[in-house]
């Protein structure tokens, strides 16, 4: 499994950004965030029409203004076609109305790549990847398929890893760093 200190490969990838017809997909690369000198978070799941997945997936649309706020650019992934995904948006409720692309590795060549690929069905594990405006991977996060993840986390190690700076166990935005 790709880790910290590696880069992020390079992707470009279909991904599903609207339910508007006519408008539903988009190009998505690893360029997109670096040209803005952005964050990104990159999120894998296994499935679409699935059961934890989409509990995880509103949960990051909840907080998409979080890292928003944090020039952070939010992508969630999968090894499903952006066709199912977009009839997965249409379909459930809570995935109309997301404000990030879907990317669609229908290759699977970029989980391949990342190592997340689970050896029996090849669909992606709960992987969270924490990626700098360099392209460096600085948190990576791995859930068993059946445990979804902690969205607060995500945010709480994207505010400790833009500080720059040491912080101790369990901090949190606006409290003190460690001074060497």
């Amino acid at each position: 499994m790709l880790s910290i200190g590696q880069k992020f490969p390079e992707f470009q990838k279909i991904s599903v950004v609207s339910t508007e017809k006519g408008k539903e997909f988009a190009d998505v690369s690893s360029e997109d965030h670096k040209k803005d000198g952005n964050w990104m978070v990159m999120f894998w799941y296994p499935k679409d029409f699935t059961f934890v997945c989409p509990t995880e997936i509103a949960e990051f649309n909840n907080h998409y203004e979080d890292f928003r706020d944090r020039d952070t650019a939010l992508i969630g992934a999968s090894t499903d076609s952006e066709f199912v995904h977009l009839a997965w948006r249409k379909d459930h409720e809570d995935l109309k109305d997301l404000k990030f692309p879907l990317l669609a590795d229908t290759s699977k060549s970029l989980a391949e790549e990342l190592g997340i690929l689970e050896p029996n069905e090849k669909v992606a594990y709960r992987v969270t990847y924490i990626v700098d405006p360099d392209g460096i991977v600085r948190w990576v996060c791995a859930n068993d398929l059946s445990v979804g993840r902690n969205v607060s986390e995500v945010i709480r190690v994207l505010d400790a890893l833009q500080t720059d700076e040491l912080c101790p166990c369990n901090w949190e935005k606006g409290e003190e760093t460690i001074s060497v």
